[in-house]
């Protein structure tokens, strides 16, 4: 009965297997509620500062802020936001791809870029795939603060005002519902000529009435602007990753258990085969005396 205490060892491994994937499915699922309420919660600001900003775009103010401005570069910055841990399918991979698809696009169009890395796994991949990466932020946690965000990305920032590069982009995974989210890359820095568009179909000219005067005032709203941006953009992809752990975790214990239910069966084969090999000697003894 080797065979079958070999077997019986297997199971033994793959029902504690499926203990593990079973409370990570749970945790996940818990905090999975929590991020969603997080990220819901940051949606209805982020929007409507997006649209002030837009508007401020379409207006001719005394003063433009440097983040409205077209910088003339040779150079780009890239804010890749992954998470920390994995265990959540495909879902860095599927960003990191489409993050390298567009630093090719970039390379073939003789563009260099700068990387901020904003969790663990995009940082191990942008080291290994050679870019070059300015400054990153990893152990975020459950809760991401805005405090620990800004640092980072302040370096593309300033590089951008400086017109040291002409354009920031923002790559991350949007969430759309627990089965479903995807990976984008959003151009932060100036506004996009997308979003300006939606804004100009309305028909109405936006203008503002400043105090104490445009520059103060511009110079706190953009600011405000991107930190909403990047905010939102990290809860989204905090959001997805629960998500996505969650519906990994679920098909690894599911998987499991048609495992073991494999491995059950070949035991009882096997176990069945020595029964009836020790039968068979056994009657065999008896009819040879």
């Amino acid at each position: 009965m080797a065979a079958g205490k070999e077997i019986r060892g297997k199971i033994k491994s793959v029902e504690n297997t499926k203990k593990i994937t079973k409370a990570m499915e749970m945790v996940a699922a818990s905090k999975m509620r929590k991020a969603q309420e997080r990220m819901l919660a940051a949606r209805p600001y982020s929007e409507k500062i997006r649209n002030i900003a837009a508007h401020l775009g379409q207006a001719n103010p005394e003063y433009v802020h440097p983040f409205m401005q077209v910088n003339e570069s040779k150079k780009v910055g890239v804010i890749v936001v992954t998470t920390d841990k994995g265990l959540c399918g495909g879902m860095n991979t599927n960003v990191l791809r489409v993050v390298t698809a567009k630093l090719r696009e970039l390379q073939d169009q003789g563009i260099s870029s700068e990387a901020v890395a904003i969790g663990s796994k995009g940082l191990g991949f942008l080291n290994r795939v050679g870019a070059k990466v300015v400054s990153h932020v990893t152990g975020l946690g459950d809760t991401p603060h805005l405090e620990n965000l800004i640092g980072p990305v302040k370096v593309l920032l300033d590089a951008y005002a400086e017109g040291k590069i002409s354009k920031v982009y923002l790559s991350y995974t949007r969430f759309i519902n627990t089965m479903k989210q995807e990976s984008v890359v959003e151009q932060l820095l100036p506004l996009s000529s997308a979003q300006m568009q939606a804004e100009q179909t309305s028909g109405t000219s936006w203008d503002y009435i400043y105090e104490p005067d445009a520059q103060a005032v511009i110079d706190e709203l953009l600011v405000r602007y991107v930190e909403s941006l990047i905010y939102q953009a990290v809860a989204d992809n905090m959001a997805s990753e629960q998500s996505a752990r969650m519906v990994a975790m679920k098909a690894a214990t599911d998987n499991a258990g048609s495992v073991i239910s494999e491995l059950k069966l070949v035991y009882n084969k096997t176990r069945q085969a020595a029964i009836t090999t020790e039968l068979s000697e056994i009657v065999a003894g008896a009819a040879a005396v």
